[in-house]
């Protein structure tokens, strides 16, 4: 197989397919290793950009997606209907950050964090597809277990959890003690005899 048959069969694959695929998974399909695959499609990825082509290749941890350029968003919304837009509250911006941050968590772990029921807001961001479950908790009741997306990475423009910014321990610090004096002020305003 030649150079530009194996770059026609990744690009017919990724087309195709729509998502993401895996760099294994084309790595088998073309035949190579990882390795000669992955620098095959950085030399198309680069060629693309160059070539300003309405296309692009994105990877996502370990795998590769072909996407539309976003900055021909405008011209795309010409001939196809309006994608459906959904609008992230503070209360699903501060579910989410708990979540890509502290992932795998539980439900009750978020709630510990937020201090309030987080039902709603856990379900809005999993039919957003920002929020999947991952599984269950090896623990009574078995819990269920979540953690963000590929289209999360995708709507934040980070490639990996890795790329999330880091948070500056002395903020997070001072958010605690915060929360700490919220939950004291909660419990003084509580009769004692409801506290329990």
């Amino acid at each position: 197989m030649e150079q530009k048959e194996k770059e026609a069969a990744l690009e017919a694959i990724l087309f195709a397919m729509g998502d993401s695929v895996e760099l294994d998974r084309l790595a088998a399909a073309i035949g190579e290793d990882a390795e000669e695959t992955r620098r095959i499609l950085t030399e198309m990825k680069e060629r693309w950009e160059k070539e300003e082509r309405g296309v692009c290749l994105v990877e996502y941890e370990g795998a590769f997606q072909m996407c539309t350029r976003g900055d021909l968003y405008e011209y795309l919304i010409r001939v196809a209907k309006t994608p459906k837009k959904y609008a992230l509250t503070d209360t699903l911006l501060e579910t989410l950050s708990i979540i890509a941050y502290k992932q795998p968590v539980t439900r009750l772990d978020v709630e510990r964090i937020r201090g309030v029921n987080s039902d709603h807001a856990i379900n809005r961001l999993v039919e957003f597809d920002l929020v999947t479950e991952l599984g269950r908790l090896d623990a009574p009741g078995r819990p269920l277990l979540f953690g963000t997306t590929e289209q999360f990475l995708r709507s934040f423009g980070v490639k990996s959890l890795e790329d999330l910014p880091r948070l500056n321990e002395a903020k997070l610090e001072e958010f605690r003690a915060e929360a700490e004096v919220e939950v004291q002020e909660m419990n003084a305003e509580v009769p004692e005899e409801e506290r329990h």
